[in-house]
């Protein structure tokens, strides 16, 4: 089968990491796709730039939140607009700004609708945009106050992230600090217990969480493979495990927060 032309055959990984190296220099933002483009739209904390649509996405975008949109035609869509040719953009896209949730301590202090304990995430190394844009959306989900992850090894802002997040990056604050590890310390000293997901942990996680109840938490979540850092998992102040039913191996990161953000909240 022949390629379509203006597609990319990169593999979607080495497509990811270039777009992530982009943003991360980048001041702004270019999002994909009907659902990441109209929570973006509704997002009054948002700075947006430049609406670029095709005119049948424009009729199923509905409400442009008085942006003046660039109609194009479908046949030039992937020229007009940056790693458009790369993404599955529905005839839509949107140059926004960054978000800027503010300091940690306004993040982590914050209250979230409906929480029944102070829960913040911390994920280490976690470079996946499809991954982290899952986290995001069951943290927002579970009513986690934020999700923290270092500068220099996670996955910026892109239009892939928006997109797995589904609406949550919106929503959910994602603060990429300078240094995971005096984050912790500065949580720790705000009064959360640093709980370290990983499958050398002794202890259930569902029994600690049991003997800390109602106490201010925060998850940490290494990647796929190497997991925590060293440097990490001695900031945790517990390292628990989730617990299976048979020695099929590991959770997908995205899979073991979502897991790990109901068994905090159910408790």
């Amino acid at each position: 089968m022949a390629e379509k032309p203006g597609k990319s055959k990169k593999p979607t990984w080495v497509i990811d990491k270039e777009r992530a190296k982009r943003a991360s220099a980048a001041e702004t933002v270019w999002l994909f796709g009907l659902h990441a483009v109209r929570d973006a739209l509704a997002n009054p904390v948002r700075e947006k730039l430049r609406l670029v649509v095709t005119r049948n996405a424009l009729d199923r975008l509905g409400d442009t939140g008085g942006l003046e949109p660039e109609i194009t035609d479908p046949r030039v869509f992937d020229k007009t607009v940056p790693l458009a040719g790369e993404s599955v953009h529905q005839g839509t896209a949107l140059e926004v700004k960054q978000l800027k949730w503010g300091s940690l301590s306004e993040a982590a202090l914050r209250e979230a609708p409906g929480e029944t304990r102070p829960l913040v995430l911390a994920l280490d190394r976690v470079t996946d945009p499809h991954n982290i844009g899952a986290i995001l959306r069951s943290a927002e989900v579970f009513g986690a106050r934020a999700v923290i992850a270092p500068a220099r090894h996670s996955a910026p802002e892109t239009g892939a992230l928006a997109k797995a997040a589904s609406g949550a990056l919106e929503r959910q604050p994602y603060l990429r600090v300078p240094n995971l590890a005096e984050a912790l310390i500065s949580l720790k000293e705000m009064g959360f217990i640093t709980v370290g997901l990983d499958g050398t942990g002794d202890e259930p996680l569902p029994r600690l969480l049991d003997d800390l109840p109602g106490r201010a938490i925060c998850l940490v979540l290494g990647a796929e493979g190497p997991g925590m850092r060293s440097r990490t998992m001695d900031l945790c102040d517990h390292v628990v495990r989730i617990p299976f039913a048979a020695d099929f191996g590991s959770l997908n990161v995205s899979n073991a927060a979502a897991v790990a953000l109901y068994a905090a909240t159910r408790r």
